[in-house]
């Protein structure tokens, strides 16, 4: 559709007599809402005269007043607050490292998939090793212990804990 003088023309008379821009499309036909509005914003038509439904509504007849019988509620005892429900902590940890059978601490040279592989010290030193205790499966990377920390069960809305095992976000693909 190509806007013609005459089309021009008839867009710009219409409104100035406040049409909505949709009711300017279904008049013109063969023409969008969206077109209509751009092309009077590139023809820079300033705003209308006056609005094409007016949106006065009959004033209603006021009825007349008359004392309403208040009802007051009886104040309610203030809120008590929730006590949080909390989970039993996990025993700690062991803090030392379990040495193997020949004394010595695991390492990243000794560590075995059967071994807890829960770090333990600072890594830039000489003292850093593993715990190494045994794993419940030789999948696992740590120890029962160390399970409980790494793997916090998830919460769900309504704010309890779910108690799924040791390992409840862990999921196994078989």
């Amino acid at each position: 559709m190509a806007w013609t003088e005459d089309r021009v023309e008839v867009l710009t008379k219409l409104w100035a007599e406040g049409l909505s821009a949709s009711q300017i499309a279904k008049q013109l036909g063969g023409v969008t809402r969206n077109a209509v509005i751009g092309k009077v914003h590139r023809l820079g038509l300033s705003g209308r005269a006056k609005p094409s439904n007016p949106s006065k509504k009959a004033a209603r007849a006021k009825r007349p007043a008359t004392p309403r019988a208040r009802t007051t509620r009886a104040p309610s005892a203030p809120r008590k607050p929730r006590p949080a429900v909390a989970a039993a902590p996990p025993p700690p940890p062991p803090i030392e490292a379990k040495p193997m059978a020949n004394g010595e601490f695991a390492t990243i040279l000794t560590i075995r998939d059967h071994m807890c592989k829960w770090p333990i010290g600072d890594p830039s030193t000489s003292e850093f090793r593993f715990c190494g205790r045994k794993t419940e499966d030789k999948d696992e990377p740590y120890c029962t212990a160390h399970s409980r920390v790494a793997y916090q069960p998830s919460r769900r809305r309504g704010g309890g804990v779910r108690a799924l095992g040791p390992n409840p976000t862990r999921r196994r693909l078989k």
